[in-house]
């Protein structure tokens, strides 16, 4: 874990000392958008992402690459599971676009002075040699809206209110709560995030008893946005970030509708469990100084839903 300060290399922890043991995430520095006309056009072959099978974030791209249909318009390169002292990592000969060997060599050809995280997803540019994106919500409204994508648009006009809204309480409670517990430093800061991560996943357990997705029949944003952080949830966050009042197999609700989106057509095909508990298990050194990863728990996604039976 890292960053690079006037594009030079740091590796250095989270400083939480500055707030009160609070785990505190960076914004995305690099904002542009895909935009016919604009400087960033859609062009298929142009875009690549940068992703890690591991990462929440970049899992949202991934579905939204398989789901609309841009598999053989967006390019992808995979970073390593383990995030060191060099913080993400491709394997030799991995990266076709710049031949890096670590991520933030791909952030400074961006920005030679760039200062931040270094974090994926990253939608890169090989035309301009550049980073268009790296915020996920982001980049995956570009992928919902280019031209000829497959589906239905999963952010339709007619929902786009109540999406934001479930939006806004989602993610600072539960996508970036899980994070806000496990890296807090402080008993008083992990209990904050504990205390509201489990009110909201108690709130959307009631709102799921009597609709199939968040905001009706089918899936939307706020479904896969959640989905990526409820489907690590028993492997990774309940015990490597002490998110421990239940497991998601004890919502009954929230644990039949998190099989049913991972059952929804070519969702399966982007998540990869060895991947997902090598990374955090042995990245995590502050956490898990051993960086021993366990072979449970056993968690069968693929069994009928309740939710199929009654469709």
């Amino acid at each position: 874990m890292g960053l690079l300060v006037d594009g030079v290399w740091s590796d250095a922890w989270y400083d939480t000392a500055r707030s009160g043991g609070r785990f505190e995430r960076q914004a995305s520095a690099f904002r542009d958008r895909i935009e016919p006309g604009g400087r960033f056009a859609p062009e298929a072959g142009r875009y690549h992402l940068y992703v890690s099978w591991a990462c929440p974030w970049a899992h949202r791209t991934l579905i939204y690459r398989k789901l609309k249909g841009l598999e053989d318009i967006i390019g992808v390169t995979y970073v390593e599971p383990l995030m060191l002292d060099d913080g993400w990592t491709l394997a030799p000969g991995a990266d076709a676009i710049n031949a890096a060997r670590f991520l933030w060599q791909v952030y400074a050809k961006a920005a030679p002075r760039y200062t931040g995280r270094v974090t994926v997803p990253v939608l890169w540019d090989t035309r301009h040699r550049t980073i268009v994106n790296n915020e996920s919500s982001e980049i995956i409204r570009v992928f919902d809206t280019w031209p000829g994508a497959r589906g239905p648009l999963l952010r339709p006009p007619e929902l786009a209110a109540e999406i934001d809204a479930l939006n806004d309480d989602i993610y600072p409670a539960i996508n970036n709560g899980v994070y806000r517990a496990g890296f807090a430093t402080t008993q008083q800061a992990y209990e904050e995030a504990y205390d509201r991560l489990f009110a909201m996943l108690d709130a959307l357990e009631q709102r799921l008893a009597d609709r199939m997705f968040l905001t009706g029949d089918q899936p939307t944003e706020a479904d896969w946005r959640l989905f990526t952080t409820l489907v690590r949830f028993d492997a990774v966050y309940h015990g490597h970030f002490k998110c421990n009042r239940n497991r998601l197999v004890d919502f009954p609700e929230l644990w039949d509708y998190t099989r049913a989106l991972h059952q929804w057509p070519g969702v399966a095909d982007t998540v990869r469990f060895d991947e997902i508990k090598t990374h955090y298990y042995g990245s995590h050194r502050t956490i898990n100084p051993t960086g021993v990863v366990p072979k449970g728990p056993r968690i069968d996604f693929s069994t009928r839903t309740r939710r199929r039976a009654r469709a």
